[in-house]
């Protein structure tokens, strides 16, 4: 059972870990976890580019559940960190098949935050014989609208951090901010890309909680990945065509899913839960009253793990 601080299940180590080249240019780690006879349950981490976490291990039972993990293209542990070149939402998908193939795994619970939510819902109408269905967070359906947002409308919560993220952007390109940002942090020079990505990485992490956090140290591996992959993602609107996932949820809408959702979440707002809803009418919507878009906020956490406790035979879907 989780241990008595914190709603998540206790620290465990991977069975085994490895890496696994999937081109020329792109080679991605990942891990498994818990009962090798479990029930099969895949994590998709968020950003994209911001990697895994000893913590994503921890929404599930160890005991009921093979949990497999990994870093996406250009993410945590899979080189080259950063790289965006070959890096698409489909390119990601086929990878999550060569891991499901690799493990000899016929069909898993997608578990996926924020992009990880997008990736998820994505992998899932492009493979949903593969899937038992669906534990989500946070969720972004990586339209032109949410984009918009992220970048900004997010100035009528925190204009402060607005204004810091356009400070160094020349005057007339602050018209659009994500063009300025993609050019430099894809720049080839350190000197231009560093500044930037630490930037954007700053921008986004500061809001990421509904109550301030203590600064983290610095991290230049998740600053790069969430910089370069982030700004490439969103400048080609996620590689889908627009509202591309609401459209076609009738391939996976016969499939159980639970979404959780912070009320008060500024990267990725509620409404785009509440659409992805009501186009799942069988999916149940957990609206947080008291938290914001971290993962490992309590009562997020704690919707989390209730979520995967419903896929446990006799508990819930299963």
């Amino acid at each position: 059972m989780p241990d008595s601080l914190t709603p998540l299940f206790p620290a465990l180590s991977p069975n085994r870990h490895g890496m696994l080249a999937v081109d020329d240019i792109h080679t991605i780690y990942w891990e498994e976890c818990g009962n090798p006879d479990g029930i099969p349950v895949l994590f998709l981490h968020g950003g994209p580019g911001a990697g895994l976490s000893p913590q994503h291990r921890r929404f599930f039972d160890p005991q009921r559940y093979r949990v497999i993990l990994f870093d996406q293209r250009g993410a945590g542990k899979s080189t080259p960190l950063g790289e965006w070149r070959n890096n698409t939402t489909q390119l990601l998908i086929a990878d999550i098949e060569r891991l499901r193939a690799q493990f000899g795994i016929a069909q898993w619970l997608v578990f996926g935050g924020s992009w990880g939510s997008t990736l998820a819902l994505a992998y899932g109408q492009a493979h949903p014989e593969a899937c038992l269905g669906f534990v989500l967070r946070g969720i972004f359906l990586c339209t032109q609208a949410e984009i918009d947002w992220f970048i900004d409308g997010v100035r009528w919560f925190y204009p402060e951090l607005y204004e810091e993220f356009a400070a160094p952007i020349p005057a007339e390109e602050r018209g659009d901010l994500l063009a300025a940002y993609v050019k430099r942090i894809l720049s080839s020079d350190p000197a231009v890309y560093w500044p930037a990505a630490r930037a954007w990485s700053r921008f986004e992490g500061r809001r990421v909680y509904l109550m301030p956090q203590p600064e983290d140290a610095p991290n230049d591996a998740l600053d790069l990945g969430v910089g370069r992959l982030e700004s490439h993602y969103m400048a080609n609107l996620g590689f889908f065509e627009e509202d591309q996932l609401i459209r076609n949820m009738a391939r996976i809408a016969h499939l159980p899913a639970v979404i959780v959702q912070g009320r008060y979440d500024a990267i990725c707002p509620p409404l785009s839960a509440y659409r992805l809803q009501q186009a799942w009418p069988g999916a149940q919507l957990d609206m947080i009253p008291d938290a914001g878009h971290g993962a490992l906020e309590h009562g997020i956490a704690s919707a989390l793990v209730r979520a995967t406790e419903r896929f446990v035979p006799g508990r819930g879907f299963a």
